[in-house]
């Protein structure tokens, strides 16, 4: 993830750009899934999420070797990074991807995003920060390797069977993780909210 920098002026770079492009890719993600039938919306659709997940990690890491972390980078990156996730599962759940008792696999995800952003801005205005961990980053690789799985679905399942059911079993790996991982932010929180109201 971007953090925060010495150099607040740059606004306008290419890890930015990157976020921001992110974020513009989300509706046509969606539109891509809502208005196209059949295989070539979910092969556009997967193309789409695919090459937003890879900025992910590229705007951060170009941010740091060029020296080009900002606080607009660092304040955005979360942003899209759940936008995409949000739309993703939503549009999954529409159109019965994820179904039945797969639902709570995904309402576990999406409220740990809430969560994790109202617990995060809580400790910020605490000046504390919670640091990515490295399961952290094995469950955000689980869960965008699931909802690419699940967005591909029946096309995918033409050529490789058992797409959407490994799909599925990694969704709910991820929701296993999301809870683990977001016990770091709930602890921190507790801890330094019990700290604030004893001083």
């Amino acid at each position: 993830m971007l953090q925060t920098s010495r150099h607040p002026r740059l606004l306008i770079n290419l890890p930015n750009a990157l976020t921001v492009g992110r974020i513009l890719a989300v509706p046509v993600f969606v539109g891509a899934l809502y208005f196209l039938e059949g295989d070539l919306g979910r092969w556009i659709a997967l193309a789409l999420f695919v090459a937003a997940s890879i900025t992910d990690w590229l705007d951060g890491h170009l941010a740091r070797a060029w020296q080009q972390q900002s606080r607009f980078g660092a304040m955005l990156d979360p942003i899209a990074d759940k936008l995409l996730v949000a739309a993703a599962l939503m549009m999954l759940v529409a159109d019965d991807t994820i179904t039945g008792i797969h639902l709570f696999a995904a309402l576990i995800i999406l409220s740990r995003e809430v969560l994790v952003s109202g617990l995060r801005e809580f400790l910020a205005s605490l000046n504390v920060k919670v640091h990515v961990t490295q399961l952290a980053k094995w469950k955000t690789a689980v869960q965008m390797l699931a909802i690419g799985l699940l967005v591909a679905g029946p096309a995918a399942e033409q050529i490789v069977p058992g797409t959407e059911t490994i799909g599925l079993s990694l969704l709910w790996l991820a929701a296993v993780l999301t809870l683990w991982t977001g016990s770091d932010y709930l602890i921190a929180a507790v801890h330094h909210a019990s700290d604030h109201e004893g001083s």
